[in-house]
């Protein structure tokens, strides 16, 4: 009898290890499919000079009626109570977008353009396929793990443009800014939060620096459980963005964390987990 329940607890233990190098591997696996910041380079074109501004109106109106902050910090979109005549405004915004000569704008305002339409156009889609439990159920490109990154979604100054080219070909290849990653939304509870205002050229860098700070200062951002240190796997996918290693991520999680987070990370240089949450960031409404 004891030896069959050693032998029990031999099984179990063997399972459990097989588990956790099976979810090491496909972790790993994950991390080095993640895309890489590969520029494209028409799009570093800009007028320095430029006085131009984007308007967003269109954007904040549809923020403004649609999204909903849940108790639990995390902003969601009312997806299923969008009117036909909202997604009709929102593809005209989209449609507007993708007709302005880019080059011709300078880099603030070209920064907010990006993020705008990234965000603006992933709700778009969502709205065209919901209901969905996830965007990754909306697989419609290429990929080992699914969804809509790939696929070719509209033209941008006459050249086919997808949610990977704008944020992985022309945000962070050209402004190389680790607070990209707070400010694209997926659609994701994971994700850092849509924001409620639209981004412009005067805007750009306090939303950052907020989106930045909420996002980490927030449980799925990073957390102390148990005294572990776990957090989000943007940090995981990314980490060249933020310094190539586990100890940068900390260095960076710290320059913006708040008490008690800050107090728990000093002395750490290593993460114990990452966690990604990728159920549909909708509301009930």
């Amino acid at each position: 009898m004891i030896l069959e329940i050693s032998r029990r607890g031999l099984l179990a233990g063997l399972g459990m290890a097989v588990l956790g190098l099976a979810l090491a591997g496909f972790m790993f696996l994950e991390t080095a499919l993640a895309p890489k910041a590969d520029l494209w380079p028409r799009w570093q074109a800009h007028d320095a000079n430029s006085r131009t501004l984007i308007d967003h109106a269109e954007w904040n109106r549809f923020l403004k009626a649609y999204l909903e902050r849940g108790v639990d910090g995390i902003n969601r979109v009312a997806y299923g109570r969008v009117t036909g005549a909202d997604k009709k405004a929102l593809d005209n915004y989209l449609t507007r977008l993708r007709l302005i000569h880019i080059g011709r704008l300078n880099r603030a305002e070209q920064l907010a353009y990006w993020i705008n339409l990234y965000n603006a156009l992933t709700v778009r889609l969502v709205l065209a396929y919901f209901p969905v439990d996830s965007i990754k159920d909306i697989d419609i490109s290429s990929g080992l793990f699914g969804g809509p990154w790939d696929r070719k979604l509209l033209d941008v100054d006459g050249a086919p443009m997808s949610l990977n080219d704008i944020e992985h070909r022309i945000l962070r290849p050209i402004w190389r800014d680790s607070r990209i990653h707070y400010a694209v939304n997926c659609a994701a509870i994971g994700c850092p939060n849509l924001l409620p205002r639209a981004f412009t050229g005067k805007n750009a860098e306090t939303l950052l620096d907020f989106a930045a700070q909420a996002y980490i200062n927030h449980p799925r951002g990073a957390r102390i459980e148990d005294g572990r240190l776990i957090v989000s796997k943007i940090y995981a996918w990314f980490a060249d963005d933020f310094g190539g290693s586990e100890e940068t991520v900390i260095v960076h999680l710290r320059a913006l964390a708040e008490p008690p987070l800050a107090e728990a990370l000093e002395g750490r240089t290593t993460i114990d987990d990452y966690e990604y949450d990728w159920g549909l960031n909708g509301s009930g409404s």
